[in-house]
């Protein structure tokens, strides 16, 4: 018998997959626990509209990375910060900070999670960073940190 996947099955494959079982699996466990369906004309046109509405949000969500990326070629985000003598930050300035200022400065929201920081921003002076924006896509962050006065 012929099935869709509506679940990851161990042994059998992944979601969205149409496999071949035997009937007696598919009737008393497949279908009981509502992870296959059988594959019939309805199903399978559905299974296709799925597959065609999952690569089209996916290529609307590269696109919205690639316009995020080129945005922040054009910006740069000041971030002021006290400091001891020496030039030296107290604490450090965070990738929350960051993607805070972003927002508040240029409308740019980016999760602090998508910021990569090599080694924290300590003292003053400019910074680039990498954004992972997803899609393997990334941008570059410029981050100028001044004295707070």
């Amino acid at each position: 018998m012929k099935v869709i996947l509506q679940q990851d099955v161990k042994g059998q494959g992944k979601r969205g997959q149409m496999v071949n079982v035997s009937d007696g699996y598919a009737r008393n466990f497949l279908f009981p626990k509502k992870l296959a369906v059988p594959a019939n004309a309805d199903n399978m046109n559905k299974m296709i509209m799925q597959d065609k509405a999952k690569k089209a949000q996916m290529e609307a969500e590269k696109a919205e990375a690639r316009a995020i990326a080129d945005q922040l070629k054009n910006v740069t985000v000041k971030i002021s910060a006290k400091a001891g003598s020496g030039g030296r930050l107290f604490g450090a300035v965070t990738s929350k900070e960051i993607s805070d200022a972003l927002q508040a400065q240029c409308n740019l929201t980016i999760a602090k999670a998508k910021i990569v920081q090599d080694e924290p921003i300590k003292s003053f002076g400019t910074y680039e960073l990498k954004c992972k924006l997803g899609y393997e896509i990334t941008g570059t962050i410029k981050v100028e940190v001044s004295e707070e006065g």
